[in-house]
């Protein structure tokens, strides 16, 4: 982009191609921006005329971002969410710590450590704000790389380059039935008594996928019986054990107290369960605040006492 264009270059132009591209189509993108679908499809021709080429393929009812224009909304993802960041980092000054901390963690992330860092970071800091998403891991990821997120929590299958991970614990998967199950209370099981189960899991659990090394488990004993459920989430996972719709994977400590009070059955294997990591994912291009510096230091702080400097559960 030459000097002159960058002098002359509308930056609204971007905001509303994002929404565009979000929405999937320029009515929905007038109808959450509040202006005439004229006004929005001669913002997209502008901005196409600008960056010399051609970003939505809108021919004969179509409507499909093209390469450049899937390129263009990665970066103005970033650029909106550094834009909206603005008044938190300008706001950030003074004696008295304040700031917000916006939180996005996989499903069900139980780790006391960030327990114990939050109510410590309040009991000091009680000026800092917070907000906390679930979502899935995939989409976490996405949050930190558009600087919507101050910092992810997830599990992590390929490392984006553009982004920094620190390993905070690992869990071990175990495979549980509910009370109505067959199989439930049953002791001196093997995996070959698995093999033919109808089958509940997460929609990670593929070879390619953050669950790997289950889908690898399955794979190597011959599982293969009908999956009959998926979810992203954790408790709907659970759920789908609980009503007795199969087996599935669950990390053993987040149900240790399930099992306790005998709403779910461990089932092998016993020993050498899968492992999952679970990363702290930072944006190093992202300007922190003050109290999200402090914050991730706190929490990292913790890590000193692990013996391979990350926790290991159960």
């Amino acid at each position: 982009m030459s000097d002159l264009l960058k002098r002359q270059f509308d930056w609204n132009l971007l905001h509303t191609f994002t929404v565009i591209v979000e929405e999937r189509s320029i009515t929905g993108a007038a109808n959450r921006l509040l202006l005439r679908q004229p006004s929005v499809s001669n913002a997209l021709k502008r901005l196409e005329d600008q960056i010399g080429a051609r970003l939505i393929d809108r021919e004969r009812g179509r409507f499909e971002v093209t390469e450049q224009g899937l390129a263009l909304y990665h970066e103005c993802r970033e650029i909106c969410g550094a834009i909206g960041r603005l008044s938190d980092v300008m706001s950030d000054s003074g004696n008295q710590l304040s700031g917000h901390l916006h939180l996005w963690l996989a499903s069900h992330v139980v780790f006391p450590p960030l327990d114990d860092a939050l109510f410590e970071f309040n009991r000091e800091h009680p000026e800092v704000t917070y907000e906390i998403n679930v979502a899935t891991s995939a989409h976490v990821t996405s949050q930190v790389l558009s600087q919507q997120a101050s910092f992810g929590i997830c599990l992590v299958n390929e490392q984006h380059p553009r982004l920094e991970y620190r390993k905070l614990y690992r869990e071990h998967f175990g495979f549980f039935c509910g009370p109505t199950h067959h199989l439930f209370g049953r002791e001196n099981l093997t995996l070959a008594d698995l093999r033919n189960e109808a089958f509940v899991s997460f929609s990670t659990d593929q070879l390619s996928d953050a669950l790997a090394p289950v889908a690898v488990l399955r794979a190597r004993e011959g599982m293969k019986g009908k999956v009959i459920a998926t979810s992203p989430h954790l408790e709907e996972v659970r759920r789908l054990i609980n009503a007795g719709l199969g087996i599935g994977p669950l990390p053993i400590h987040v149900v240790q107290n399930a099992m306790e009070r005998g709403q779910l059955w461990r089932l092998p294997p016993y020993d050498a369960p899968p492992a999952i990591d679970i990363y702290l994912v930072t944006n190093p291009r992202m300007s922190l605040g003050r109290a999200e510096r402090f914050f991730i230091d706190n929490l990292t702080g913790r890590l000193g006492s692990a013996p391979d400097g990350y926790f290991v559960y159960p």
